[in-house]
């Protein structure tokens, strides 16, 4: 799955969104931003990750320049769905989702950070 849509932004610019599966372990790598105008593809990505039962799916952000507080919420929506035991391991997300996982969901167990 690779989903990339350019659309309108609310600075003038173009927001981008490509979510493409990782070829070394179950999970996606995101490329770009995640806003308004990209949500529904961020949403689509982790519906699928949320449906395919694997206990550790991996998030690769590094190439994420934004992702804002809904976004963050959609993430945070799709660790809850997750059965007991499973779990999202985000890798190099942008600073302000590590800022805001931990200022709204401070003890939220089904989401791992790796800054490595």
């Amino acid at each position: 799955m690779t989903i990339q849509y350019p659309v309108p932004s609310g600075a003038g610019g173009t927001a981008e969104l490509t979510v493409a599966p990782l070829a070394e372990r179950f999970g996606v790598r995101a490329a770009g931003e995640v806003g308004l105008a990209t949500r529904g593809i961020w949403e689509r990505a982790l519906e699928e990750v949320v449906r395919d039962g694997r206990a550790v799916c991996h998030l690769e952000l590094a190439a994420v320049t934004f992702v804002d507080v809904a976004g963050a919420g959609v993430l945070v929506d799709a660790a809850r769905r997750l059965p007991a035991g499973r779990r999202i391991v985000v890798h190099r997300p942008p600073p302000a989702l590590c800022r805001t996982l931990e200022l709204f969901w401070p003890d939220l167990s089904a989401i791992e950070v790796a800054m490595s």
